[in-house]
């Protein structure tokens, strides 16, 4: 049975860290907030989420009970597995249509976030097959490892922070290597590329050794040397075969995952002949990288532009989090794949920003603004996880394009 329609100050869709951070304080400034997620509870990828930051292990789960409760605190409605199929602006209020009803708000923020890009493979549809997200979930969320050994197949920055975090959960992983050639995989594919990306974020390998040699050897331009030089039997992080001269052919079994075809390949990402063997391993993990979850935006008429350090097609956004589109605004990865923890002050930022327009700072909203976005660039400069180069410059981009377009306005 349908709901009736429900009238809110905000509609955030989204209950990861961004929409979690933002409700908490838009709601501390006195605005009545809805949040929806289609998943059964909060807290968006943060639940499956750990890693060492500087010097401390950051744990999702536990920053998400954290702001879970404070959004309760403060009165936050909170309605999980309800989806969004559509957003329709009338006069001054946005209709909002889920599989609960309708719901209504002068102001929405969508913090949607990312997903997972397909990484197709001879074999893939096997049972065992799975992306690197949902062996996340399984073995950080409900406990279940996805096998007794695996392989990783991609290697970027989404696949190292997922496997160290597998690894210390018990997961037994074979090794990394590269995605088979193709269309799909494209430069993913050649050793050289993988291996420019990671001397860009050396400063997230596991040892000062491996982070120094990583500086010089970008500082240099070595990529091609070095990968041509890059052992075929890899090399170990967190005592995980990290694989850049060999490649995926296939995935094998009859009822489910049994091995996967394995070969070396030259410095093009070429097959060497002859090198082909199995490796036995019972679950496949395919790390594609991320995308901004950006459909929403696309259907409340808001204009996107195309960005590769930040995941690709995004909505145009103000550096306040506001688009074109009166009454809407964006914060999370849907603005850009970056990590839980920009995400978070990109919530704040938004909120901050709602509440200015809507009247509830009277005279000082500018400046409360320009100090959440300081706090953003903050939290960007220090967060240990960055998942492209590039990022901050990306980011200058997209804002002097909105400066040319609207000025100060919208």
């Amino acid at each position: 049975m349908k709901s009736k329609r429900q009238q809110s100050d905000l509609i955030i869709v989204g209950a990861g860290p961004a929409g979690l951070s933002a409700a908490t304080a838009a709601a501390e400034n006195g605005l009545s907030v809805t949040v929806i997620d289609e998943f059964p509870e909060p807290g968006g990828r943060m639940l499956g989420q750990f890693h060492e930051e500087r010097g401390h292990w950051w744990v999702g789960k536990r920053i998400a009970d954290e702001l879970i409760e404070k959004n309760r605190a403060q009165g936050v409605l909170i309605r999980c597995g309800v989806s969004v199929y559509g957003m329709l602006k009338v006069d001054d209020m946005w209709e909002v249509s889920t599989s609960h009803g309708t719901m209504l708000a002068p102001r929405v923020l969508l913090a949607t976030g990312a997903a997972e890009i397909p990484m197709p493979a001879n074999g893939w549809t096997l049972p065992g097959v799975m992306s690197i997200g949902a062996a996340q979930v399984m073995t950080n969320v409900h406990y279940v490892k996805p096998g007794k050994r695996g392989i990783i197949v991609g290697v970027n920055v989404l696949a190292m922070a997922i496997a160290r975090e597998l690894s210390v959960s018990g997961v037994s992983l074979a090794s990394i290597v590269l995605p088979p050639g193709g269309p799909f995989a494209g430069k993913a594919a050649l050793p050289k590329e993988n291996l420019q990306l990671l001397m860009s974020l050396s400063h997230l390998a596991p040892s000062p050794i491996l982070r120094f040699g990583g500086k010089i050897a970008n500082a240099l331009g070595l990529a091609g040397i070095v990968s041509s030089l890059f052992p075929r039997s890899g090399i170990k992080l967190w005592d995980i075969p990290l694989k850049l001269r060999t490649k995926v052919v296939s995935i094998n079994g009859t009822d489910r995952v049994e091995s996967v075809t394995l070969a070396d390949v030259n410095g093009q990402g070429e097959i060497i002949a002859g090198s082909e063997r199995e490796e036995a391993v019972d679950f496949v993990a395919l790390a594609g990288g991320l995308y901004p979850l950006a459909e929403l935006a696309s259907i409340a008429g808001c204009p996107f532009i195309y960005t590769p350090e930040l995941g690709g097609h995004l909505p145009l956004h103000s550096e306040q989090m506001k688009t074109p589109v009166e009454g809407l605004y964006v914060a999370g990865n849907i603005t850009g794949v970056e990590s839980a923890l920009v995400a978070m002050a990109q919530g704040q930022l938004a909120a901050t920003s709602i509440c200015s327009d809507a009247g509830i700072f009277d005279h000082n909203g500018e400046s409360k603004v320009a100090a959440a976005i300081e706090e953003v660039h903050r939290v960007r400069a220090s967060a240990l996880i960055q998942f492209h180069p590039g990022i901050p410059e990306a980011r200058r981009k997209i804002y002097r394009m909105w400066q040319e377009t609207f000025g100060a306005g919208v």
